[in-house]
């Protein structure tokens, strides 16, 4: 245990340690990685204290836009010298695939960049009122942002935040996930190496329900960013209409693929492949059903079948086409709706159980089908490489099953006939659809959900104006 790395937290500019140390396991062995001070609630105090006299001081808004331009693009060029290193650890600790893990980083970089580009055109607008008045509308930031960061995508969930908070001129305190803390720590590495001020960045690890209560609760929150479960989240909510704070929530879904009878099976099975089999299914915009046409219900399950069946399962470090789920309790979890949906009459064609033989969170690929509408395995998120196919008759049918849970997150639609395609998109419940290739799209696409997937929209240019709210100035001008 002693010769475990060990990883802080980043308070007021500082790091700092802990009187206690929270253990970090390697998915794919089940053994101890490494350990990170555990935030308590003295550090969540330091941390939003630091953030409201950065406030205060004015160091994000006082200065020239350029500035933060500056700050942004070069926190962007730190997240890539240490990318390599960083990967190798969000590998380790997260059980995601070493190329993935490089993306992620590179991700966060480029969310960085985006909003670099948009931090000095931050614009209001003039409102014409007739003679002797003048109008005007600025944004102004939020103040402190107060983000709960999940653990399947850490680094790139935290940049997708961090980046438009810091470009409107937010001070920021993240608690990051305590199952998958460490990666995200070389965020701030790289926000200290760009010089940011004092207090405008600051990282805890700590219990959710102690430490990110706390900061939810807190008198200095000004706006809460939330990513996770729709239970945790409408705690979160809960807490937060105490004080009527804003929220941005995106609580997770159970998003579907519609495959038409035209549709081109390759660019379904790509698409199987990376939505719900990539980092393992462990995506809160995973493909976890497949709508297909009766027409093509047998030749979609057969190759779905070929697909999974192929996949290579083993660490991330390998590269392989599948990787462990994230935890034990994850693990345990993602089994149990498998086995539930056995129970209840659903035909599992490929998988249902976990990896045997070894000490790692491995899931086998799973595909169920013959599976009422009703249960939980089509209702609810499984956060795992699960996958349920059902038959469809006709296009009312197909967006009816689509719509039919109470989650609306993203969609699919797969068609060589775009006129139906897009007609089908556009009856689809969810913030964003995508068209004969699932995940098409990318940091300048706004996403966000809707119904029990949350509200308020990330990325894009609207994701900035998630981080600002709107003051008008009306001037009655003498002698008019």
């Amino acid at each position: 245990m002693g010769s475990l790395k060990r990883f802080y937290n980043y308070i007021d500019g500082s790091w700092t340690g802990s009187e206690t140390y929270r253990m970090v396991d390697d998915p794919a062995t089940g053994q101890p990685y490494a350990e990170i001070a555990d935030a308590s609630i003295s550090d969540a105090d330091a941390a939003m204290a630091a953030a409201r006299r950065c406030v205060d001081s004015g160091a994000l808004t006082s200065v020239r836009p350029a500035q933060r331009v500056s700050w942004l693009l070069a926190i962007a060029r730190e997240i890539k010298a240490l990318t390599e290193e960083a990967a190798l650890v969000l590998s380790r600790e997260n059980g995601k695939s070493l190329d993935i893990a490089r993306g992620e980083f590179e991700e966060s970089a480029r969310y960085f960049e985006y909003y670099a580009g948009m931090a000095d055109k931050i614009e209001g607008t003039s409102i014409p009122l007739g003679n002797g008045y003048v109008d005007f509308t600025s944004y102004e930031p939020m103040g402190v942002s107060v983000q709960i960061v999940p653990w399947n995508f850490p680094p790139s969930i935290c940049a997708r935040s961090l980046a438009p908070a810091l470009a409107a001129g937010n001070a920021v305190v993240v608690k990051s996930p305590e199952v998958s803390p460490l990666a995200m720590t070389f965020l701030m590495t790289a926000c200290e190496r760009a010089g940011l001020p004092r207090g405008a960045v600051n990282l805890l690890c700590g219990e959710g329900a102690v430490v990110g209560a706390h900061l939810v609760e807190h008198t200095e929150t000004n706006q809460i960013v939330f990513t996770g479960s729709v239970a945790t989240g409408q705690r979160i909510l809960r807490a937060a209409a105490e004080r009527a704070t804003p929220c941005v929530m995106e609580l997770g879904g159970k998003s579907a693929a519609i495959v038409h009878a035209d549709a081109n099976l390759d660019q379904v099975i790509a698409s199987v492949e990376a939505g719900i089999f990539f980092n393992a299914g462990q995506v809160c915009s995973a493909m976890s059903r497949l709508l297909v046409h009766r027409s093509r219900m047998e030749e979609v399950c057969q190759r779905v079948t070929e697909l999974t069946e192929s996949l290579s399962i083993g660490a991330g470090t390998t590269n392989p086409g599948l990787t462990p789920l994230v935890s034990q309790a994850q693990l345990t979890q993602v089994e149990g709706m498998c086995r539930r949906a056995i129970v209840e009459g659903a035909t599992c064609i490929t998988g249902g159980e976990r990896v045997s033989g070894t000490s790692g969170y491995f899931m086998q690929p799973t595909v169920f089908t013959d599976v009422a509408v009703d249960s939980e395995i089509f209702q609810q998120e499984v956060f795992g490489p699960v996958l349920v196919i059902n038959a469809f008759d006709s296009e009312d049918e197909a967006v009816a099953l689509a719509n039919g849970t109470a989650f609306g997150l993203v969609a699919g639609v797969f068609d060589q006939h775009l006129d139906r395609a897009l007609r089908t998109a556009r009856r689809l419940r969810g913030g964003q659809v995508f068209i004969n290739e699932w995940f098409a799209g990318g940091v300048e696409t706004p996403f966000g959900g809707v119904g029990l997937s949350g509200f308020g929209r990330e990325k894009g240019q609207q994701g900035l104006y998630g981080y600002v709210q709107t003051k008008n100035i009306a001037i009655r001008i003498a002698g008019e």
